[in-house]
């Protein structure tokens, strides 16, 4: 992954551009489901959301609709989705969901099974600058501190500002969106091999 990553939802085909074309920050929470995009979801397959391209990493291919469904809102369709993917990556948008719940015990032990996944180096180093230009707490510090990323200080993070024991909600969301985005984007090349 490159460290100059920027996501552009056009690159991602006609289908997957529809469903992310709106910019969105997702609470750390369950949020509300994106009604407007529900029928779009249903739709979606995976011949059509990768579509001229073949997909060569099923697996992959579905973190991808996982993936839209969470950016969605719709945790529930998410899970059934990535609770099916047995892979490191299947576990990682599993993690994602938990945390979002809130069910932060579940989503940890999903972060457990998943061990170093390829996208955390690039996510320590953009959570890092986040952090850095942000006004965030001094809870905060050991983001842009931290020499790898660790999505279980992480979920901590999140859990006490849910709580309302920490006043970082906005920098939680902003690192929680760039991680999305990066593991989409790993996802969806990595589903059509490139």
């Amino acid at each position: 992954m490159k460290e100059d990553f920027a996501f552009k939802p056009d690159i991602y085909g006609q289908a997957f551009l529809e469903l992310l074309k709106e910019k969105r920050l997702n609470p750390l929470g369950p949020g509300s489901p994106n009604i407007k995009a529900r029928s779009a979801l249903n739709k979606l397959t995976i011949h059509k959301a990768f579509a001229p391209h073949e997909v060569i990493d099923t697996n992959m291919a579905n973190a991808c609709l996982a993936a839209v469904w969470l950016y969605q809102d719709f945790l529930q369709e998410s899970h059934n989705i990535s609770q099916t993917i047995h892979t490191q990556t299947g576990s990682y948008w599993h993690g994602i969901m938990h945390r979002r719940e809130p069910d932060f015990y579940n989503s940890k032990y999903w972060f457990h099974n998943l061990g170093e996944h390829p996208i955390f180096e690039p996510l320590r180093i953009g959570a890092a600058q986040l952090a850095s230009n942000s006004n965030a707490h001094k809870s905060t510090e050991f983001i842009s501190k931290q020499s790898k990323w660790n999505p279980i200080a992480f979920i901590d993070l999140c859990e006490a500002c849910i709580k309302g024991h920490l006043p970082c909600e906005m920098l939680c969301r902003q690192i929680q969106q760039f991680e999305w985005k990066l593991l989409f984007d790993y996802c969806y090349w990595k589903a059509i091999k490139r």
